[in-house]
């Protein structure tokens, strides 16, 4: 590559329009006011969890349907000496162990939003209970009022 023509890529790349790296930061999306804008509420967290325990009930249900008759329909076949059957076998505990995966995945969701939900409400409280102004007194509810109007 001869020097000009590293000059002028280096020159077209710093004119580019591109995104870099940038830290603490994130561009405003259309109507918004940038990072601070992320709001998590108590109650979507609940409905969140919920339906990663439904999804959880549901797996139980559904996704062991097959199972028992898979597992016979295997053990016959192993019996009757064909091949088929082992591999059907091999395919039962293979959907067994990740259905079991799955469930565990759903739960550790919903129990670690809860989680989440709980914690957050303590810190709320022990917030709104122990805010000090700076002489170190208490400061009443409507005395936070006043900061944040």
């Amino acid at each position: 590559m001869a020097w000009e023509e590293w000059e002028r890529l280096k020159t077209e790349a710093a004119g580019a329009d591109r995104t870099g790296v940038r830290v603490n930061s994130a561009p405003p999306a259309s109507g918004g006011g940038g990072p601070s804008d992320l709001v998590v509420r108590s109650d979507e967290l609940g409905k969140l969890g919920d339906l990663a325990r439904d999804l959880r009930q549901r797996l139980s249900t559904a996704g062991d349907y097959a199972r028992p008759a898979t597992y016979d329909a295997a053990v016959e076949l192993i019996g009757d000496d064909m091949e088929l059957g082992s591999a059907l076998l091999e395919e039962h505990d293979a959907w067994n162990t990740k259905l079991t995966t799955l469930k565990e995945a759903c739960a550790h969701i919903s129990n670690h939003l809860d989680h989440s939900r709980g914690i957050h409400a303590e810190d709320e409280k022990k917030i709104a209970t122990e805010m000090r102004n700076a002489d170190g007194e208490k400061m009443t509810v409507s005395r936070i009022y006043d900061y944040i109007k």
